[in-house]
């Protein structure tokens, strides 16, 4: 995915969080429901955002942003601010 497909995938995504938010205030989906949704989400965003950030730091130094690998949940979920 280049750049810009990474962003749009955030759109879409957050678009789907605003969507499952609604969903549960207006007693369309229960908060179970929500809360597993908005986790596979958050995990998904996460991935993305990593991606984003590897593609923007190969092109900061000189390198190919499409080497950047899309990185497993489990590894990116385990970084520390």
């Amino acid at each position: 995915m280049d750049q810009e497909e990474i962003l749009a995938r955030i759109t879409t995504m957050v678009d789907d969080e605003r969507r499952l938010r609604d969903a549960l205030a207006s007693g369309q989906i229960d908060s179970a429901t929500e809360n597993q949704r908005l986790e596979e989400l958050e995990r998904e965003l996460d991935r993305c955002w990593d991606l984003l950030r590897q593609r923007r730091a190969k092109t900061e130094f000189g390198e190919n942003p499409d080497d950047a690998q899309a990185r497993p949940s489990s590894q990116v979920e385990g970084y520390q601010n």
